[in-house]
């Protein structure tokens, strides 16, 4: 999967702008399908006008900058269908509280512990959200088939941070005792 793919992908279901695109690679439902920046979106973006799979026309704004929204045409419907049915790519988690879980063994515990903590609460936080956006938007079978296997990556994490957290904590080296004379 690459940024065109999820720029058509977006398209597929309704106008947008860039911005709007960026939105939802970010913080919207698009955010767990692939990682996309506006330097990669436009880009994109340009190459699929030039390529007549998408098309676009620009808005005035009362007070702001016109606007450049842009819709998927037939085309580009069809190279969208012919793309997903390509063979899929790796699936690539990066995180970086894994990288710093790794290394816990040579951090102060008590840093261990807040970071491990913040972590739970944000691995909470984006849970909710992300039951939050399956309520409002309403979806298909095969969104909500996809919606319940994100809920169970999601509570088996959840679940793994809770059962052992301790564990990681105790990883962590303790502080050296300050001397009394100090």
């Amino acid at each position: 999967m690459n940024v065109r793919t999820l720029c058509l992908s977006i398209l597929y279901e309704g106008e947008a702008t860039g911005y709007e695109i960026r939105r939802l690679c970010v913080e919207g439902e698009c955010s767990y399908f692939v990682e996309a920046s506006f330097g990669s979106i436009y880009p994109a973006l340009a190459r699929l006008e030039d390529e007549g799979l998408v098309v676009s026309r620009t808005e005035q704004q009362s007070g702001k900058p016109a606007k450049k929204v842009y819709s998927i045409t037939d085309q580009g419907r069809t190279a969208f269908a012919e793309e997903l049915a390509g063979p899929l790519g790796e699936d690539v988690f990066r995180s970086p509280f894994l990288l710093f879980a790794r290394f816990a063994h040579i951090l102060p515990r008590d840093l261990v512990e807040a970071r491990a903590n913040e972590y739970l609460e944000k691995h909470i936080a984006d849970h909710r959200r992300l039951e939050e956006a399956f309520a409002e938007r309403g979806s298909n079978a095969a969104d909500t088939w996809v919606i319940n296997y994100g809920r169970a990556v999601m509570e088996v994490a959840e679940r793994h941070i809770r059962s052992h957290m301790h564990e990681l904590i105790t990883l962590a080296r303790a502080e050296p005792k300050k001397d009394a004379a100090e």
